[in-house]
């Protein structure tokens, strides 16, 4: 282990790199690194962690900073996954991206993004991962504005890194903090945990909410729909919006004992999933569904960080990984079909044209679901059940029930509108060629078979249940009432015309938040901006300070030097006073 890991990293590291600069085989270099970076998990088990650190590039008298690479359980299972999502939606690209003039330099900006993510996993010190960190938004950024002859694309890749930017404060003020009281050093950091104060950890907190799209500082997200689908499946799956829920659970043990920071953490994930369920219910853009239920899938991971429980958060953020890169793979090869039609209510009969792909989206929707046996069940099951055993918040347990039985709804919406009835708009079916098909078996397979290989790894024997059986089965009956109601809802509204959206349909349809951050904001912004600079500074300010103020404060010379000043009363009476004081001293 000590050689195996450190080598194998940064051989995959290098590779990537190389890969970049001569993207021949990109997609056979990322399956061979895959299969290497698979060999240090074994000695994992065993629980061994290892730090690589170089001499030091700056030293300073506090601090000397110097790449460190950490090799622990959170980065040795994690840089597989990124690599094997980033292998397939690789693949996928060279289909879906087809006709771009610029593959080559797409397929370069997608290792880059990887790239970037892996500093972060691997970072083991605050100066590192921020270098990751800005990385990943700057990709972002490139990525999601790909095509950059549309306005919106234009539009959403500023406001990515806008919002971004908003959260990134918060990291570089815990960096700043923790330079000054503590260390920036992973480990020394771990080892001071009692003495961290609360200053800092909310700046962590601001730093995930931005990077993972929390409630508050979301909008980005499902605007972030506007570059190409392979983007938005590296985006949402293994790259830039864990980052944040990764940063939270790799510096746990600093925060474990804040109370203030664990409510924190616990209200504002249990509020996401809520709410991004509940806008996803109300959208009609294929690609905006699935970006607002990674959104919510974002709110659960939180909650459990908020619960004490960053284990439980890592294992669905794994699971969640290869579900979601499938469902956006697959809504991809639909709206490629369908000659970029994204709107779910012009597709129909998908079930018939392109089998494969809707067979791989049904296994997708019920893994997120939460249906028994696939991966997502393992984490997702887990996660309700934590929460409903733990003797916090019931307003933060009911609204997260509520927010499983929405996904539920959405993902069963999807299935319906999509797949059944009869085709809604001409086709112009493409043949499910393998680079379409072998990317989406090969995360199909891992949708159905990491948790139970995770189960097998981890639990040896059976659980004893030690609850009653409605808690144990809580998850479930909220999954299968929302499968319930959407169907029954699909089939009631199926016949009846389009009428006006009610008040809370409009208000969750508009990312409800949206308007706040984006328009009333941003206009009362400018509406102080504009008196404070015009009203205040130009016509108060500097007129009473200014030239004015200086006229009144200067007296001109000429008054200084002479009496003389115009005042013919106060002369008359200074000479009819002198006179009259005159002829009193001359009569006595």
């Amino acid at each position: 282990m000590n050689l195996t890991a450190p080598t194998i990293t940064l051989t995959i590291l290098l590779s990537l790199i190389m890969s970049i600069l001569q993207p021949r085989n990109t997609k056979n270099s990322l399956m061979l690194l895959f299969l290497i970076s698979l060999i240090p998990i074994n000695p994992l088990m065993n629980n061994n962690e290892l730090t690589l650190s170089l001499s030091p590039l700056i030293i300073m008298p506090t601090e000397n900073i110097n790449i460190s690479i950490t090799l622990d359980t959170l980065s040795l299972l994690f840089i597989p996954i990124a690599l094997f999502i980033t292998w397939s939606i690789t693949e996928f690209s060279t289909w879906y991206m087809n006709t771009d003039p610029n593959n080559n330099k797409f397929i370069k900006y997608l290792l880059t993004f990887l790239i970037t993510m892996l500093v972060i996993i691997t970072a083991n010190n605050m100066y590192q991962l921020f270098i990751g960190w800005e990385g990943v938004g700057i990709m972002s950024f490139l990525l999601i504005g790909w095509w950059h002859g549309r306005q919106d694309a234009n539009t959403a890749a500023l406001q990515a890194i806008i919002y971004n930017r908003i959260g990134d404060i918060g990291l570089i003020m815990t960096t700043a903090w923790l330079m000054t009281s503590s260390s920036i050093n992973m480990q020394e950091l771990m080892v001071q945990h009692e003495t961290i104060n609360t200053i800092p950890m909310l700046g962590l907190l601001a730093a995930a909410t931005g990077k993972s799209a929390q409630f508050s500082l979301h909008p980005w997200l499902p605007s972030a729909m506007e570059g190409p689908t392979p983007v938005s499946a590296l985006l949402h799956s293994s790259t830039m919006v864990v980052a944040g829920v990764f940063l939270l659970i790799r510096l746990h043990p600093t925060m474990h004992n804040n109370n203030t920071m664990m409510t924190l953490c616990l209200l504002l994930g249990a509020t996401t999933t809520m709410f991004a369920a509940a806008a996803a219910t109300t959208h009609l853009d294929i690609k905006k569904i699935i970006a607002l239920s990674t959104t919510s899938q974002l709110g659960l991971m939180m909650t459990m960080v908020g619960l004490n429980q960053p284990t439980l958060a890592f294992l669905h953020m794994i699971t969640h990984s290869f579900f979601k890169a499938m469902l956006f793979l697959c809504s991809g090869s639909y709206i490629h079909s369908l000659n970029n039609e994204q709107d779910v209510r012009m597709m129909g009969g998908l079930l018939k044209t392109s089998p494969m792909t809707s067979s791989f989206l049904i296994i997708a929707n019920l893994s997120l679901m939460g249906m028994p046996f696939l991966s997502g069940f393992y984490s997702k099951d887990t996660i309700i059940e934590t929460l409903l055993n733990s003797h916090t918040n019931s307003w933060v347990i009911m609204i997260t029930v509520i927010a499983t039985m929405l996904s539920a709804c959405y993902s069963t919406q999807i299935m319906l509108t999509t797949m059944t009835g009869y085709p809604r708009t001409h086709h112009n079916t493409h043949k499910e060629s393998k680079n379409t098909i072998y990317p989406l078996t090969r995360l199909m397979l891992t949708s159905v078979l990491v948790g139970t290989m995770t189960k097998v790894s981890t639990l040896q024997n059976t659980t004893m249940t030690t609850m009653p059986k409605t808690i144990k089965l809580m998850a479930l009956i909220a999954t299968f009432m929302g499968i319930m109601l959407s169907k029954d809802l699909s089939y009631t509204t199926y016949h009846i015309k389009p009428k006006k959206t009610n008040k809370q349909s409009l208000f969750f349809n508009q990312l409800a938040f949206f308007n706040i951050p984006h328009r009333a904001v941003t206009m009362n912004t400018m509406k102080i901006s504009q008196q404070t600079s015009t009203e205040l500074m130009d016509l108060w300010t500097l007129e009473n300070w200014g030239p004015k103020g200086l006229l009144n404060t200067l007296t001109p010379m000429i008054h200084l030097s002479t009496q003389q000043k115009n005042t013919i009363k106060n002369y008359m009476t200074m000479f009819t006073a002198s006179m009259a004081l005159v002829l009193l001293a001359i009569s006595t």
